[in-house]
């Protein structure tokens, strides 16, 4: 499957049109199985149920009506409510997170119950059949035992329907107010970095670096945008076919134009190579969490950033992000920096990802944000602590220095930023931090 494919399928997948979509596909096609059963007497064992009274031509018409008409106005309010929520966490987190809260499956599943049922009743309705109106079909004429045709089964299942739909509306009316609570949509980042990281770096406790390019001729793009997915299964295949070596030269999320080098090819022509492997690479005009955990660490970066900013002055949501930031660095120092695309066994892999060392890890991460925790005392000391609680797990001296390392950065910052007894707390901080790091084995 090439990059293009399965990039386009991730997408659409989380597109907030796609499940409204494909919930109504899936409703039409039981709309009219539900009526085809009802037509041919597949529903006669409910008129010889008690307590299920069968429902006249004129009452399902104006029950399927009041469906009808409640669901899509259910619907408009569902959309209206995410738009509001959208557009609150646009501008008091960053529009980055927009894709966040457009590809949440609870706002998409919710949206689509309710779109699903409206198509549902609104066909199910066209087939009821008054009772002054003629049969269009002997198979009708014999469907139901009361004059004209009221399909008993499909409001059954319209029936069952609705009862999804408020149940649905419930949580929908939880879900939303909980989504954007920044506790929240920072847990959900951080999660989602700690997954990618494990799914990228898979070898823990071996502390190998990136290996390095072989170099070779360069293929450069062909196009402008962003990288946003690369198949490197399908490199391989074709590296080994033309018995040749691909060294990258950007990873997924770097920006190229025309020009740029995308890769180095040792051992064949890179203009043959070069239409072969267009497919692997997609370009796109924005970035995607996709094989990039430096878009979710840019994204807590993002939030915290916004919360030091003198116009929202929120340390606390700062020191949240800094903690799930901790988290990830810690991880990340715990594990080999080698991505696995050839698989376990594949020394010999001719395709090599361009380099992901620790210490730029730790610089997109804690570096980008330093400036702005120094300008505050209550966020300096809270970054202290998690330079030293990313450090701990870390049994690799090199990488824990370079925690230490920011965190001398972060001081030299501080001083020119703080004064008076917010300094001098700082201060105390890091001196306990260097205490405590020369404890770290």
């Amino acid at each position: 499957m090439t990059a293009e494919i399965r990039f386009f399928w991730a997408r659409l997948n989380a597109n907030y049109w796609f499940y409204p979509a494909l919930f109504a596909i899936l409703a039409t096609l039981l709309a009219f199985a539900m009526v085809y059963l009802d037509r041919y007497g597949f529903s006669e064992f409910l008129n010889d149920t008690d307590w299920l009274v069968p429902v006249r031509p004129s009452g399902a018409s104006d029950i399927l009506t009041v469906m009808a008409g409640a669901m899509i106005g259910v619907a408009s309010t569902v959309f209206s409510i995410t738009l509001v929520a959208v557009t609150y966490a646009s501008g008091n987190y960053g529009p980055r997170l927009l894709t966040n809260f457009l590809e949440d499956k609870g706002n998409q599943v919710s949206l689509a119950t309710f779109i699903g049922t409206f198509v549902y009743t609104l066909i199910v309705l066209r087939a009821v059949r008054a009772e002054g109106e003629s049969p269009a079909s002997a198979g009708q004429a014999g469907a139901d035992m009361l004059p004209g045709f009221a399909p008993q089964l499909s409001l059954l299942v319209a029936y069952i329907l609705m009862a999804a739909c408020v149940a649905v509306l419930v949580f929908f009316l939880n879900h939303v107010p909980s989504s954007i609570r920044i506790n929240k949509v920072l847990e959900a980042i951080g999660r989602r970095l700690l997954d990618t990281i494990r799914e990228t770096y898979p070898v823990e406790d071996s502390f190998a670096d990136a290996r390095e390019g072989e170099g070779g001729e360069t293929v450069t793009a062909w196009a402008t945008g962003y990288v946003q997915l690369i198949d490197f299964e399908d490199l391989e295949k074709k590296a080994r076919e033309s018995d040749c070596v691909f060294s990258l030269r950007v990873r997924t999320g770097d920006f190229v134009h025309r020009g740029l080098p995308l890769m180095d090819v040792k051992g064949a022509d890179p203009e043959e190579i070069e239409e072969r492997v267009r497919e692997d690479i997609t370009l796109g005009p924005v970035r995607t969490p996709e094989q990039d955990p430096q878009f979710l660490i840019d994204e807590l970066v993002e939030i915290g950033l916004r919360a030091l900013s003198p116009g929202i002055n929120d340390p606390f949501t700062a020191i949240t992000a800094l903690h799930w930031l901790g988290a990830a660095v810690s991880d990340i120092g715990r594990r080999d920096l080698r991505k696995d695309v050839c698989g376990e066994d594949a020394e010999d892999c001719p395709v090599i990802p361009l380099a992901d060392s620790f210490d730029h890890y730790v610089g997109r991460g804690f570096g980008s944000i330093r400036s702005a925790v120094a300008a505050s005392s209550n966020a300096c000391l809270v970054m202290l602590d998690v330079l030293a609680d990313a450090a701990l797990p870390i049994p690799h001296d090199g990488r824990r220095g370079l925690l230490r390392e920011e965190a001398r950065l972060l001081i030299e910052q501080a001083e020119t930023e703080l004064a008076g007894p917010d300094l001098e707390r700082v201060r105390e901080k890091h001196q306990a931090f260097k205490e405590r790091f020369s404890q770290v084995r």
